[in-house]
């Protein structure tokens, strides 16, 4: 199984690599369109190679991903969260309540209730 995860990992950086190989052309990217950029006066403009571009894209895109499945999975967390401490409360119940049925009684008689 490990040596599977190994081949995934090398395929996807080969993958990475000849991607990176092939788009080393420079694009420019710019913050604002045309007509924006001179209403605002403000004009902000980057040269990047076109790999870096598509991987800063990839990211973006995981990263909006990932915190959009953390916050819609919230309400589940919370709900686990509460079921854990009423279990924990009902354990604590339990064993009082053992501790009380007992009390008095021989360990031995205990032991079978």
């Amino acid at each position: 199984m490990k040596y599977l995860r190994y081949g995934i990992e090398a395929l996807i950086a080969i993958v990475l690599i000849s991607l990176a190989l092939a788009n080393r052309g420079s694009v420019t990217v710019k913050l604002l369109p045309e007509g924006l950029e001179e209403i605002l006066k403000f004009n902000t403009s980057v040269t990047l190679p076109l790999f870096l571009v598509i991987l800063a894209g990839i990211l973006v895109g995981l990263l909006i991903g990932f915190v959009w499945e953390w916050r819609r999975e919230h309400k589940h967390r919370v709900e686990a969260r509460r079921k854990d401490r009423e279990a924990h409360q009902l354990k604590r119940e339990v064993t009082k309540l053992k501790g009380e049925k007992t009390k008095g009684k021989d360990d031995v008689l205990a032991l079978l209730d």
